[in-house]
This record gives structure tokens, sequence and C-alpha cells, in this order.
């Protein structure tokens, strides 16, 4: 945008264009720009409501829990009841930080965001895929 600017300004100092249609193409400008990041972050968030979290948990105990829930789905179940709807009975959940998971599905954030080994054996994972 700072090129389309400097080429406005040039024009002005050319006697092109007057400083009143100059500053009417610049809000233009300013306008289309402030258009393209709102889109480019709808498309973002709607991108990231289409994935699928993925929790995976397998304790040194036995326990194991491999789930996955559609993104769309958490984002309701933490808005209405504040917690996604898995036991916490299950060695390792009670650890699952869900304000964590919230901000990464907020920031569109795609990937493993949790990995922990823990040196009893038990293993937890969480990602967005």
């Amino acid at each position: 945008m700072n090129e389309e600017i400097a080429k406005i300004l040039k024009m002005v100092e050319e006697s092109k264009l007057t400083a009143d249609e100059a500053q009417e193409l610049i809000e233009s400008l300013k306008d289309k720009n402030a258009q393209l990041v709102e889109s480019t972050a709808a498309n973002s968030n709607e991108d990231i409501m289409e994935k699928m979290l993925r929790i995976k948990v397998n304790s040194h105990e036995g326990d194991n829990v491999n789930v996955k829930l559609p993104v769309k789905f958490i984002k309701i179940m933490l808005k209405t009841v504040g917690k996604i709807p898995i036991s916490d009975s299950v060695e390792g959940m009670e650890n699952i930080d869900l304000n964590l998971i919230s901000e990464a599905i907020d920031n569109g954030l795609s990937g493993k965001i949790v990995d922990v080994k823990s040196a009893d054996g038990d293993i937890v994972e969480v990602s967005i895929e």
C-alpha cells in the first residue's frame, strides 16, 4: 500500500492530481486494505472451524483415550458448558488446559498444541488437524 500512496503523492507533485483527489484515492486504498484484512480473518476462522481437535492420552496405568471432535463442537461446548465432554477421571486429562485449547482455536493454530510425556510413562497429545 505504501507504493500506491507514493505514486499518488508523486502525481500530486506533478500536478496530475489535486490534493482532494489524492485524499480520496488514499482513503479508498485504506478501505480496500481493511476489507482485505477482514476477509482474510473470516476465511481463517472458517478454515479452523472445519478442523478436528484430537486428544490422545495413554497412561502408564492402562487408561487410553483417543478422541477426535470437530472444532466447531468444541467451541460451542466451551462457550456453553465451559468444558469438553470427556471424563476427567482418566489420568492425564486433568492437566489439559481448556483455555489454551480455546486460544489456539481462536488464533487459528493447527498442529500439535500439547505433547507431554511424563516420567511415569503417561503420554498426552492434543492437536488440531
